[in-house]
């Protein structure tokens, strides 16, 4: 079925049909104002009643909009749809009364998916554990370098609903996908998916590994040309196997090792593609230097090799892969060196808020005192400790579950001098970094890795990395 078609039905289809939007938010008000927009019967229910939620409310009931707040569990009578907001656990009695009644359930990406326009722009789309939204970035700045109208969109940026119903025409939209969006997106087909990677994460709402990653799972469902998996996690390659395609799809790796026939790696500092070249048994095709990738991290070089696998998979040319990966820049918080001091680098890598990402992180740098500790979401840190050991100089601990890092660096790095703060104020960052001063020596890098969520100190981990930087550049002799 043609994009044009799926289009005009669904549209006409949602016309005076009963849709119950659960949540407000980043998701839920759009999509109240566009279903409502199409002369759908709009009635929005949202858990809490804050200051937000009311101001939200009123903004909608303007338009005529029903909303029913501190109430998300009930199925409002006549419910013929409900779309949801990502974050809704699939658990909620909301979404039980709506299977006993017959009631669909579709996020706001599954609204955009059904709602796009006859020349619909396809989608590249990316999920994993870490690494998505430089990667969907890195991915943007490649197609752009080949001249092409894209935006990164999704879970980061334009929201995918403005993207599809905006007056902007894209060729090709890079789509970040959350586990959460894919969960409720059952009609999705991209041109070409990559799962970046696969580690425990969000398992409260998902209830165990196995359906967090059938979720991420969805995302290689009807792919038309490639999808592509990370040859060092075997469980994204799992997904692949187990995934239904178009026919001719093809299974493409990443790896960070020399690359075997369909797959894309590094061989000498040089980003070499054996995937999208013709006589793939013989031949390569250099796309990039490792130096040309902004930080040059392992996991950062591993993210560049999936996005560029997507663009190749979409036809860009060798010399866009370059030039976009040169004119990339990372956001701050992820591996952005803060300054030189006494021959120390500081590092500030706050949104490493799991230990995948803080364990990719750590194993970017020879000699490290790291800082870490925070809200641990259920994590454990033996794994993360055992991996990271031989690297580590010392460890200065925050944090309200900095217990569960240092009983883990006790049985597996006791060694390893650890100073235990105790203190969640927002002051015990700076506290940190002059500790970690003291500990470290010229040529070691002191890295804010913390391997955990920011909430029990700072309002996010954007404001715990602030801190660490203001404390950084409070430490004078400055010199880069």
């Amino acid at each position: 079925m043609g994009s044009g078609q799926v289009t005009s039905s669904v549209s006409s289809e949602l016309k005076g049909k009963h849709v119950t939007v659960a949540g407000l938010g980043v998701s839920g008000v759009p999509a109240a104002k566009v279903l409502h927009g199409l002369g759908a019967i709009v009635t929005a229910v949202n858990d809490g009643a804050d200051e937000r939620a009311r101001a939200q409310a009123a903004e909608l009931e303007a338009l005529g909009i029903t909303v029913r707040l501190g109430d998300g569990d009930t199925l409002p009578e006549g419910t013929e749809l409900i779309v949801t907001a990502p974050g809704w656990k699939p658990d909620k009695p909301l979404f039980a009364a709506a299977e006993r009644a017959g009631v669909p359930v579709w996020g706001d990406v599954e609204l955009a998916w059904r709602l796009r326009g006859p020349d619909a722009a396809p989608w590249l789309a990316v999920t994993g554990t870490n690494g998505k939204t430089t990667t969907v970035q890195m991915l943007a700045s490649i197609l752009k370098a080949a001249g092409l109208r894209t935006a990164a969109v999704g879970n980061i940026g334009v929201s995918l609903l403005d993207a599809v119903l905006g007056e902007e025409q894209y060729d090709v939209l890079a789509v970040e996908l959350s586990s959460y969006q894919l969960h409720w997106a059952p009609s999705l087909r991209a041109h070409s998916a990559a799962v970046l990677n696969l580690a425990p994460d969000h398992l409260d709402w998902h209830g165990s590994m196995e359906a967090y990653a059938a979720d991420k799972g969805r995302i290689y469902e009807g792919n038309r040309v490639a999808c592509v998996y990370n040859a060092a996690d075997k469980a994204t390659e799992d997904l692949v196997r187990e995934a239904d395609v178009e026919e001719g799809c093809r299974a493409v790796g990443f790896t960070l090792g020399t690359p075997a026939p369909s797959q894309l790696g590094v061989v000498e500092g040089i980003l070499v593609d054996r995937a999208f070249v013709e006589n793939r048994q013989k031949n390569a095709q250099e796309l990039a230097e490792v130096a040309d990738v902004n930080p040059p991290a392992p996991h950062n070089i591993a993210n560049a090799l999936a996005a560029a696998a997507l663009a190749r998979a979409y036809g860009v040319p060798a010399k866009a892969v370059r030039d976009g990966l040169r004119a990339f820049t990372p956001d701050a918080h992820r591996i952005a060196h803060v300054a030189d001091v006494d021959g120390v680098a500081y590092v500030d890598d706050s949104k490493a808020t799991n230990t995948h990402a803080a364990e990719a992180s750590l194993a970017a740098y020879e000699s490290i005192v790291w800082i870490a500790g925070g809200l641990a979401k259920g994590a454990t840190f033996d794994e993360l400790v055992t991996k990271s050991a031989p690297r580590l100089r010392a460890a200065v601990l925050i944090g309200a579950d900095r217990a569960l890092i240092r009983e883990a660096l006790a049985r597996h790095a006791p060694e390893v001098p650890v100073v235990d703060l105790d203190r969640t104020d927002t002051g015990a960052m700076r506290a940190a970094v002059q500790e970690a001063r003291r500990l470290a020596q010229a040529g070691d890098t002191v890295l804010l890795a913390p391997a955990c969520a920011s909430m029990d100190m700072f309002a996010n981990y954007n404001k715990r990395g602030d801190a660490f930087a203001d404390a950084v550049r409070e430490l004078g002799s400055v010199d880069g």
